[in-house]
């Protein structure tokens, strides 16, 4: 078992290995979660003369605060360098996000971006996709209920909420987690639940990480080029 201490000391290590690969003059996308945060604290420690675009309200709030140039997504083209986070990362560089609930910004930013940098700690590395048992799904509220029903073929749907009331993301809209054991096929599971109506974006994300930066309890980084 792994303690707090030494998970945040990894999570340090990985962000500041990704600023090696930054430089002025280029726009960056920020990530959301606690491992990006560091990414966002150290791009401004740095003081790197960037443009951020930021995958959340919260990661917006924070770069804005420590004095970093937000901008939106729909004034630049393109993103240069994303640095994000992720829950779960396969061998093949499949991943899950969204624990945090911000997996639909981060997918669109991700997409914009000539290279996605994704920093993790050791615990994130997973034999297959659906390890940890949860995959996050962001739906419609209207007809929400029905959304669900539709997402039961692929494990067992829980509206994700915050004490009593339903959990809001950024988008206005739900949270479904999805109790699962294995993603067998990750990019048809990423394709077919997007399929559902009422599904505005899933957790699995294929085909977009360039580089997963890894961090070990040993003080050790790795770095896997896909």
């Amino acid at each position: 078992m792994i303690s707090e201490d030494i998970k945040e000391k990894m999570k340090k290590l990985a962000a500041r290995e990704a600023m090696k690969f930054l430089k002025d003059d280029i726009i960056v996308g920020l990530g959301t979660g606690s491992t990006a945060r560091y990414a966002i604290e150290f791009i401004a420690e740095n003081e790197f003369d960037v443009i951020c675009v930021a995958t959340s309200k919260e990661s917006e709030r924070l770069a804005i605060s420590l004095g970093l140039r937000v901008m939106s997504p729909n004034e630049v083209e393109y993103v240069d360098i994303t640095i994000d986070g992720a829950d779960e990362v396969d061998k093949e560089g499949n991943l899950i996000k969204g624990y945090g609930g911000a997996l639909t910004r981060e997918k669109i930013i991700a997409k914009m971006s000539k290279e996605e940098i994704i920093i993790v700690d050791e615990t994130k590395l997973v034999q297959w996709l659906g390890q940890k048992g949860k995959l996050p799904v962001e739906i419609l509220s209207f007809g929400w209920k029905h959304t669900m029903k539709a997402l039961e073929s692929y494990g067992c749907p829980t509206l994700r909420k915050v004490g009593k009331k339903p959990f809001i993301t950024d988008n206005g809209n739900y949270i479904v987690d999805i109790s699962i054991d294995r993603v067998n096929d990750p990019k048809k599971w990423e394709v077919e639940i997007n399929s559902i109506p009422g599904v505005v974006e899933n957790g699995i994300f294929t085909g977009l990480a360039t580089k997963i930066i890894v961090a070990y309890r040993d003080g050790k980084v790795r770095i896997f080029e896909l």
